[in-house]
């Protein structure tokens, strides 16, 4: 018995029996450089050996089985993924008494022990008892096919033989099996598997007789039934008082199409043809009794009095008036057509905190419809809206046909919240069964796969709420009538605050006894709370009753008065703090449109000594890239009209740095902001105090509009800035912005990046 050293392949969950040919899939580099130099420099002879944790990535001596298998490879083919497969022919299982890695790749010492055998009398009965059991196996089990019965018996090699049993017929432990350098113990284990598989096969015909025997008795009581309700029908005797007989009447007096009658009708017969103790009774069964109880057809009298509804829209909310607007025009369209116009599908987008889901609760008790909100985040099968076919096992309607079921009416006000938020992947599209619900000409036949029949959605009103458009598909967003709902003002959220949540807040806490002043809700706006809606204040809000509630609990005070200057008390130290925007040299602030609502941005350039490279930092996404890029070929195009020396940029480094590097920025929108800032950074002229710009540029100095110019003029307004530069052809957009905002900042519309510069350092 001599030891060798050879190259070694560790393996994942996988352990190779001795003498067969089979594959092997290796990925890991130091793997797959031993496969091939084996296959070189050693006949092809490796070692390969099972790893106890498979999820070890560079195992150690101590991570490996003591026994592996000596292989020699045959063969070598490259996959797709960088997986290398190997056919390899087992030669023997091996001891391995040392592991090591050298030169990139893993070796083993191994020693050539053989198999040995304690008592030959004991090996020779179980031999046969072992021929015995496997002749058993395959003629009582049909899945151990006879090729594999004769394969084994033309190998001559008793020790193969017992391999290849072991391997084939059933599924063993390897790696514990190939430990056995006992002949003796090898067959004891493969005798004891395949009696525990004897076993497994005599219970499943045990059971198979049993279904035989019950599917006999299943056909013998559906034969006598069928024969007890034709002796019942010719007697005359009614059979309306069982259940067919309620799904008939129902079925009867509902409000559909006479096709759509028939085909529950059908249903209803097939279930009669059904034994009730079968599976497929309890599907028809269900499916009969969903459809039955769904709203055809039945429909809720909404409030057609136009001035109790701009009541109530202006007691629940503050403000929203273009909203409350199309709400009140879509009230007079109905009126004025008797209730035959399209369902309204209005998408409402805006920043979170800003009322879009609580303007919807409010609309329907306007209107007095049934509320019905579904929230779509996250949502990317396309069965949770078109539901599942019956044939699945489980099926069950999509999100919109449940919906409508448990609305018991079919005009209800149907709430699509967060629409932006829908995904799709190898499940569907949900996006594209959207297209269906919300087209006002298809969805008057909107067939769900459970239902089968087309059902009527013209009716409803559905409203979808979204934070961003840019990522609902242009398809779905041609469907529906946009209505933006920007940020607050200042003033506007000080109402919302006194005339909403702090009752609201107050209720929740138990305190009735708390008032707040003016300036002390404006400390909290202020200074604790800069967002586009007020669910950070309302949160604030409450944290302050809160701790009142305390208070009062504890004892001792039994009201509170919250002014500006106490707020801190309460609050802790002002999370945000009043301070000018910082314009000077190389330094312009931007305008910039988030999912949350608008915000200001600061943009940084220095002119250093270097090889004329450009240098961008502050986690820039590509779009500002190529503005920043744009934005320096724009300044060098100049550079003659400001005296610039037409050496400065091939020995100056231009550094563009966007403050807050942590937070991914990205917008068609900071071209001229960049132009201003690198000019100034270059000629040393300071940018003017209190002046924020937005807008892209061209190659040749045009300004180009952009978007959300109402949501930065917000943010703009929160920061005190006193003057916007804004491309003119976002001049129309100005009378989208409240009057409060209008009269504290000048807009100054611009043409092209020279109207800039004169307004940004007098040039």
């Amino acid at each position: 018995m001599g030891e060798r050293r050879l190259k070694c392949i560790p393996l994942r969950n996988v352990a190779i029996v001795g003498g067969i040919i089979t594959n092997i899939d290796i990925k890991r580099s130091f793997s797959i450089k031993a496969a091939e130099l084996a296959f070189e420099e050693d006949n092809g002879y490796v070692f390969v050996v099972c790893q106890v944790d498979g999820a070890v990535v560079r195992p150690e001596f101590s991570d490996m089985y003591r026994v592996g298998t000596l292989v020699k490879i045959i063969e070598r083919f490259s996959m797709p993924g960088g997986v290398t497969k190997l056919m390899v022919k087992s030669e023997k299982n091996c001891p391995m008494i040392d592991f090591d890695y050298e030169d990139g790749m893993y070796h083993a010492v191994i020693t050539d022990e053989e198999l040995y055998t304690s008592s030959e009398e004991k090996l020779e009965i179980l031999k046969n008892m072992c021929g015995e059991v496997t002749e058993e196996l395959f003629r009582e089990s049909p899945r151990y096919p006879m090729e594999i019965s004769k394969e084994l018996s033309r190998e001559t090699d008793e020790d193969v033989r017992l391999n290849k049993l072991a391997q084939y017929v059933f599924s063993v432990d390897n790696q514990q099996y190939i430990e056995y350098f006992d002949r003796i113990e090898r067959y004891e284990y493969v005798v004891a598997k395949i009696r525990d598989e004897l076993n497994v096969i005599s219970v499943e015909k045990s059971v198979e007789d049993a279904i035989s025997n019950k599917m006999q008795n299943v056909n013998r009581d559906y034969i006598l039934r069928e024969q007890k309700k034709a002796i019942e029908e010719e007697l005359g005797d009614s059979l309306e008082d069982d259940e067919l007989g309620v799904f008939r009447k129902k079925i009867d007096t509902l409000n559909v199409s006479d096709d759509l009658k028939k085909k529950f009708l059908k249903e209803v017969d097939k279930l009669g043809k059904i034994h009730p103790s079968s599976a497929d009774y309890f599907i028809v069964y269900n499916y009969i009794e969903y459809v039955l109880e769904l709203p055809w057809n039945t429909y809720k009298d909404d409030r057609d009095d136009i001035k109790e509804v701009q009541r109530i829209l202006d007691e629940d909310h503050y403000g929203l008036e273009k909203v409350k607007e199309r709400i009140i025009e879509y009230l007079a369209v109905r009126k004025l057509t008797n209730g035959n116009n399209k369902g309204t599908i209005l998408c409402l987008v805006g920043p979170p905190g800003v009322g879009k889901t609580s303007i919807a609760k409010s609309i329907a008790r306007a209107l007095d419809k049934e509320y019905i909100q579904m929230s779509l985040g996250g949502i990317h099968d396309e069965a949770e809206i078109r539901g599942h076919r019956r044939t699945y096992v489980g099926a069950m309607p999509g999100r919109i046909i449940s919906s409508m079921h448990n609305a018991k009416t079919s005009n209800p006000l149907f709430l699509l919240d967060e629409i932006d938020k829908v995904y799709n992947d190898m499940k569907g599209d949900p996006s594209s069964a959207l297209l269906e619900v919300l087209d006002p000409v298809q969805n008057v036949k909107f067939r769900d796969n459970y239902l089968e029949v087309p059902y009527d959605l013209s009716k409803v009103m559905f409203i979808a709420t979204a934070n961003n458009l840019s990522t609902i598909k242009q398809p779905l967003l041609d469907r529906m009538e946009i209505i933006e709902m920007g940020g607050y003002t200042e003033y506007e959220k000080l109402n919302i605050a006194k005339k909403y949540l702090i009752r609201k807040q107050m209720l929740d806490s138990g305190v009735d006894n708390i008032t707040f002043s003016d300036g002390a809700l404006l400390e909290i706006i202020r200074n604790y709370t800069r967002e586009a809606g007020v669910r950070n204040l309302e949160r604030e809000i409450g944290n302050v009753c809160r701790k009142a509630a305390r208070k009062i609990v504890e004892g001792g005070v039994t009201s509170f008065k919250i002014t500006q200057s106490n707020v801190a008390k309460y609050l802790g130290i002002p999370k945000f703090t009043d301070s000018e925007i910082e314009n000077g040299v190389g330094v312009c602030t931007g305008l910039a449109w988030t999912g949350a609502g608008g915000d200001t941005l600061s943009i940084e350039v220095s002119a250093i000594d270097g090889k004329g490279e450009l240098v961008l930092t502050g986690h820039l996404g590509d779009v500002m890239k190529e503005s920043a890029r744009t934005a320096l070929s724009v300044v060098r195009s100049r550079a003659s009209e400001f005296g610039i020396d037409k050496t400065f940029f091939e020995k100056h480094d231009i550094h563009i740095h966007v403050p807050e590097g942590a937070t991914p920025k990205d917008g068609p929108s900071a071209g001229i902001t960049m132009t201003t800032a690198i000019m100034s950074a270059v000629t040393g002229r300071a940018i003017v105090k209190g002046l924020a710009m937005t807008g892209e540029i061209t190659l040749r100095g045009n300004v180009l509009g952009i978007g959300g110019l109402k949501e930065k003029s917000l943010a703009a307004h929160r920061l005190g800035v006193k003057k916007i530069v804004v491309p003119k052809d976002n001049i129309k957009d100005i009378d989208e912005i409240p009057n409060i905002v209008k009269n504290s900042i000048e807009f100054i519309p611009v043409g092209t990046i020279d109207q800039v510069f004169n307004v940004s350092y007098g040039v």
